[in-house]
């Protein structure tokens, strides 16, 4: 197991934060891709690890949001419970899924991810009309929990839209009560998923410290940036991250 904190995970760190506070989330999903190939660990411990850092630094970024007033405390009441209760299970059900599908997994989904992040600048805050059914706001929480758990992503790309579009939440609150919530939803799939993976407690604590560091920045630079054009780039990055771990894992799966 990976001890020593490095100049090279410590960019890592920056980078996700810098990411989480200039665009309110997606630098999360970049987590375990960097503790996979960029610092060298395997994709267990890696996933894991990923949870803790990601609902840390999204609380960070919420708190600024509530002391806004950008936070819908009833949607994190509601949207935020069924996330917690599908990333517990997927904690759970992680244990026995092989670290490669969980990797084939993720990169399916940064696929995904980066496609709705790159047209999200289509997006806008809703007009005047009817929520979506409740069953579908409960059927996306489970999914986002149900991923977060096995897989160690926050979920942020699929809960924005989900909020303003399902929900009907401003685009301002949608983002704060997002981070709130995967504030919440991480925490329940590492409970879910802890007990079987042995977590280096030292160097996730100066991880989490630099790239709490990186959020506070990124959330004072997010005033003086494009975040649309930052939005299409950083998509850009996550698709070529994200075919890449496809190429690297498919075979050893379908084998």
């Amino acid at each position: 197991m990976i001890e020593e904190f490095t100049a090279v995970a410590a960019a890592c760190a920056a980078l996700i934060g810098l990411t989480l506070g200039m665009l309110g989330g997606g630098g999360a999903i970049l987590t375990v891709p960097a503790f996979v190939y960029v610092i060298g660990f395997t994709a267990k411990p890696a996933i894991a690890m990923t949870l803790p850092v990601i609902g840390i630094t999204s609380l960070v970024g919420a708190l600024a949001h509530l002391k806004a007033g950008n936070i819908d405390l009833k949607a994190v009441a509601y949207f935020g419970a069924v996330t917690m209760v599908g990333a517990f299970i997927g904690g759970k059900v992680s244990i026995f899924v092989p670290g490669t599908v969980q990797l084939v997994m993720l990169g399916c989904v940064m696929v995904a991810a980066a496609v709705m992040m790159y047209r999200s600048g289509k997006m806008s805050s809703p007009v005047d009309s009817e929520r979506a059914p409740t069953y579908k706001l409960i059927a996306v929480g489970l999914l986002v929990g149900l991923l977060t758990g096995i897989i160690g992503i926050g979920g942020g790309f699929m809960i924005v839209p989900s909020l303003v579009l399902l929900a009907k939440i401003d685009m301002r609150k949608a983002v704060g009560t997002s981070l709130l919530i995967i504030a919440f939803t991480t925490t329940a799939g590492y409970l879910g998923t802890s007990s079987t993976v042995d977590v280096p407690w030292r160097f996730l604590i100066f991880f989490t410290a630099v790239a709490v560091c990186g959020t506070l920045i990124g959330a004072r630079l997010s005033r003086h940036v494009s975040v649309q054009t930052l939005k299409k780039g950083f998509a850009l990055l996550i698709l070529l991250i994200g075919l890449s771990m496809l190429a690297q894992n498919l075979y050893s799966v379908a084998r």
